[in-house]
């Protein structure tokens, strides 16, 4: 959980800003892109073979 303590005279922009950055370094909005819809097994599998294909595809070059 990520959590922002505002100091006496911080402004609330100053404190967003905090906010979005630590919330961008624990890596949360891929995570909760992820989980934002119900996934069934062969949409999964389909994913990650699409995703392995990529960085095959992608990986060696001269």
């Amino acid at each position: 959980m990520t959590q922002i303590v505002l100091g006496e005279n911080e402004g609330i922009e100053s404190a967003l800003r905090r906010f979005k950055r630590q919330v961008s370094k624990a890596g949360i909005f891929p995570d909760m892109k992820k989980h934002r819809h119900f996934e069934t097994p062969l949409q999964k599998r389909k994913r990650k073979a699409v995703a392995n294909h990529k960085q095959r595809k992608g990986g060696f070059r001269y």
